[in-house]
Parts: structure tokens; sequence; C-alpha cells
């Protein structure tokens, strides 16, 4: 059953950040070298399930995931999201980081959890998705 809001009607501020301020405050390690950091987003999918994310995400937005295998990255590209960050210290394998640079989609990983990263967001304006 769908909720009957969505979790961006919370915020319509229409904020937008920087996947380099995103870097910074998530305390992000870029794995994509060569990457654009000046790309911005405004909203987020914060997710495990990779049918969620094609689902539910629109274009642009910052896919967050505990889950490093290579469908993370094909999802992130069918889904046309800007950037993937990797949680709880979680490290993708390089054939997995190859396939972002080849798609282009920036990778970052950090040792927050799902849970404080998505709240960090929320606090800088950043709109979710349901």
């Amino acid at each position: 059953m769908q909720p009957q809001w969505r979790a961006s009607d919370i915020n319509s501020k229409g904020v937008s950040m920087r996947l380099d301020e995103i870097m910074e405050l998530l305390d992000c390690e870029l794995l994509t070298t060569d990457s654009d950091l000046s790309i911005e987003v405004t909203e987020v999918v914060a997710t495990d399930g990779m049918s969620e994310v094609l689902a539910f995400a629109l274009a642009g937005e910052l896919m967050v995931t505990g889950l490093t295998n290579i469908q993370s990255i094909r999802t992130a590209d069918i889904a046309d999201v800007n950037a993937v960050v990797y949680c709880r210290g979680k490290r993708p394998a390089a054939n997995v980081i190859e396939f972002a640079k080849l798609k282009q989609i920036p990778v970052f990983a950090t040792d927050l959890v799902m849970f404080d990263i998505c709240g960090l967001l929320y606090q800088k304006g950043l709109k979710g998705v349901s």
C-alpha cells in the first residue's frame, strides 16, 4: 500500500547541494577519480532494495545504499541517479568502481549508517523520496 503522502512533501524548500558539499558533510571517500563534484542534487533515495530505486527514484537523485555489488551501479545507471553513496563502511570491489567510472557515476563511501546519512541530508534541506 502506497502512503498518502510522499516524504518529499515534508520539505518543499527546493534546496540543492553539490556533491563536494555532500562529500564533506558525510565525511565520504571519493572512490571514482575524476568525478564531477559540482553536480547538484535536491532529492535522495536511500535503500538497499534496488527494485525500490527503479520504482521510485527520480532522475538526478543521490542514491544511498549498503549494497555494493555491480547491480547497484547498473540500477543507478538505469534510474539516472547523479551519484551513489555506500554506507556502513562498505566498499565495492574494483570492478564495480571501474563500471561506475565507465558510466560516469560518482561513487562515495562513508562509515556513517544510512539513518544518520538521511538525517544529515534532511537537516541541510534535501528531500527524500518515498
